[in-house]
């Protein structure tokens, strides 16, 4: 039989609810909720052995929180006493050659990793702390290191992407755009005809022609979305060459089966013609190679006059405002798409374009425009 507890444990109504709170909780810490539910079946009577079966803790865990309930009360009881002996110091010095380590690549002291883990680090520092003449780190954990790190928020664990410039003139051809945007504000603003075009121009390549293998399924009740099978075919790529007419707002397209000066020719043609009353076209565009190739300078040599490019600087291609019809295309067109061949692929874009082209958005160019005097 087991033995029958010789001092019961009582808990007053307030108490209780505050324990069944903490017992049903699924936030808690876990010892807490097995600390609450081993007081509220010791008040009910249940043996030490019952008890540690239904909490899954040995017989002593279930004795020494009993203990400390009837010697601190109920909040002592959840909780763990201080233990004794000095407690561990880390010395300033200590940690700011933790941080030190932490800000050296693993690779750079030998290691294979790339970046370290919390883990990999206290190795390395329970490996080395002892020459480097601190003793106090020869027992320390991941999450200490951890805790130490974060006290200057490191985390050489993680990594944050920048970009470095990486063209000299940088600031020249960001200039150069800005004030073809500033030109095309005054002429939004004002009355009078122009005699300039001005196009923004980018292409975007490797358009996926994907066939579904299965028809999809209609959204219904109780499976709101479009139900799709995950096999799929691929058909091919297309590249799109798109100019938008900063003026209009109209997007002139040109979808091609490759990406290449021939094609970037065939657009200026293209443009070319559509704006034959124009005395001067101005496109703003990247200095890819199909732009600044012999075959396209021969091509604006038997044109002379008709086309003057103004080039965005390295890595600026978020200076280009076609971009934003490329990424509202990409969001509401090419989302997803499935098509039956290359040509479907290709009517479509066309159709989507003509669609928007009735009612076109004229995009507005703002950063630093102030700063830019014509």
């Amino acid at each position: 039989m087991a033995r029958t507890r010789t001092k019961p444990v009582i808990l007053d109504g307030e108490q209780r609810k505050e324990l069944e709170q903490i017992g049903r909780s699924r936030t808690d810490e876990a010892r807490r909720v097995q600390r609450a539910k081993i007081l509220l079946m010791a008040s009910e009577g249940a043996s030490d052995n019952k008890i540690a079966e239904a909490v899954k803790m040995n017989k002593s865990s279930v004795r020494n929180t009993i203990a400390k309930f009837y010697g601190l009360g109920v909040h002592a009881a959840l909780g763990d006493l201080a233990r004794p002996g000095r407690p561990a110091v880390i010395t300033d010095d200590a940690k700011t050659w933790v941080k030190s380590q932490a800000c050296i690549k693993p690779r750079e002291l030998g290691y294979a990793q790339e970046l370290w883990t919390s883990r990999s680090l206290a190795t390395h520092i329970k490996k080395h702390c002892l020459d480097a003449g601190f003793f106090e780190l020869a027992n320390v954990s991941p999450s200490k290191i951890w805790t130490i790190l974060d006290e200057d928020d490191l985390k050489p664990w993680r990594i944050s992407y920048y970009l470095e410039r990486r063209d000299e003139d940088f600031d020249k051809k960001m200039d150069d755009v800005l004030m073809v945007y500033k030109e095309v504000k005054l002429k939004l603003e004002g009355d009078e005809e122009t005699e300039e075009v001005y196009v923004s121009f980018d292409e975007k390549p490797g358009i996926q022609a994907i066939a579904n293998v299965a028809a999809d399924l209609a959204p219904r009740k109780g499976n709101g979305t479009v139900g799709r099978d995950y096999e799929y075919r691929r058909l091919g790529t297309v590249s799109l060459l798109a100019g938008l007419n900063l003026i209009s707002g109209e997007v002139i397209p040109l979808v091609c089966d490759t990406h290449k000066s021939s094609d970037f020719i065939d657009f200026l043609k293209l443009v070319d013609k559509k704006y034959e009353g124009a005395r001067r076209i101005k496109v703003v565009l990247d200095n890819h190679t199909a732009h600044t190739s012999k075959e396209t300078r021969k091509y604006l040599d038997g044109v002379p006059g008709r086309f003057e490019f103004i080039f965005t600087p390295k890595h600026g291609s978020w200076l280009n405002l076609v971009e934003s019809f490329f990424g509202k295309l990409t969001r509401v067109c090419l989302k997803g798409i499935r098509v039956a061949s290359k040509a479907e692929l290709v009517e479509r874009i066309y159709q989507y374009i003509d669609e928007i082209n009735t009612a076109p958005v004229v995009y507005r160019w703002k950063y630093k425009l102030d700063e830019v005097t014509v």
